[in-house]
């Protein structure tokens, strides 16, 4: 009887190794596909910024992107400055070029000031240089004017944004810490009915109210926040999955799909592997008892 148990304890430690085995947290393909179906499945009411930062191997899409960017008196020149390395990170990211995605920057306080144009500059080092330029303008933050601003003059042809028949999207990037002097809530319905996709990115003492009111549907992929300017870089990297996204439920790039179907593949393959393991531990146990049967 001793001997039966150690064999069934032995059989069932051989299926368990096997279904570590199978499902192997290591293998980054497979990674990659659990967490592209858990942020399917799990939605937020908007995302805070995980410490971890992941990577895509996407290619962006073209884009007309604007950044409008809060340097009111509450965010201190270190922390401004933080907000250019973010920028800077962000072209780095990006496909730029005349038929790639252009950049824009509008910068605003108590004023808004356009700082560059889509059509200024059309290389990754020429954006980096003119972002490096740039210097805050402190007072108040008049964020609903800022938009208006980004949407009647930065994202006209004739500052360099293509025409509607190019299908190129604009993208509008909001950065900032505070809650609005001024009324958002219409100036940005106008903005995103105009067909400019608004993401709105919260710092701090950031009013998450006011974020979702200038964002687009879905929030959950349109709002962002972090703690401090400190961390502002990371939020590179999100912003890259999150274009690479947009890009897979359009034009269906393979990279996210190929990701999920090989993921669809192992777990059935598992599956199926585990299913005969089982069959073949249950035919041992029953050749054991009708072994046990004669004795």
């Amino acid at each position: 009887m001793k001997s039966f148990i150690g064999s069934l304890v032995y059989c069932f430690s051989l299926l368990l190794v096997d279904l570590c085995e199978s499902y192997d947290l290591n293998n980054p393909s497979y990674v990659l596909a659990q967490s592209y179906a858990q942020r399917r499945n799990h939605a937020l009411p908007h995302r805070t910024l995980s410490p971890a930062a992941t990577d895509s191997q996407c290619r962006s899409r073209p884009l007309d992107l604007v950044f409008i960017i809060d340097s009111s008196r509450s965010v201190r020149p270190g922390e401004f400055e933080k907000v250019k390395i973010f920028l800077a990170d962000m072209v780095d990211t990006l496909d730029v070029g005349p038929d790639a995605t252009r950049v824009a920057v509008v910068n605003y306080a108590s004023t808004v000031k356009i700082e560059f144009l889509l059509k200024n500059h059309l290389t990754k080092d020429s954006i980096k240089q003119a972002i490096n330029r740039i210097e805050p303008l402190a007072a108040g933050t008049m964020t609903g004017m800022a938009i208006k601003k980004a949407m009647d003059e930065a994202f006209t042809e004739k500052s360099g944004a293509r025409p509607k028949s190019k299908n190129i999207s604009k993208v509008a990037i909001i950065v900032t810490d505070g809650r609005p002097q001024d009324q958002v809530e219409e100036v940005s319905a106008a903005a995103r009915a105009s067909g400019i996709e608004i993401y709105a990115v919260g710092v701090d003492r950031a009013d998450m109210r006011s974020l979702k009111l200038m964002a687009s549907n879905p929030l959950e992929d349109h709002v962002f926040y972090v703690e401090t300017y400190g961390v502002i870089e990371k939020l590179t990297s999100k912003f890259r999955e999150t274009l690479c996204e947009v890009k897979v439920e359009i034009v269906q790039d393979p990279c996210m799909c190929e990701a999920r179907l090989a993921f669809q593949r192992q777990t059935q393959t598992s599956l199926q592997d585990l299913n005969a393991k089982l069959a073949a531990v249950t035919r041992k146990v029953e050749q054991m008892e009708n072994m046990l049967g004669r004795m």
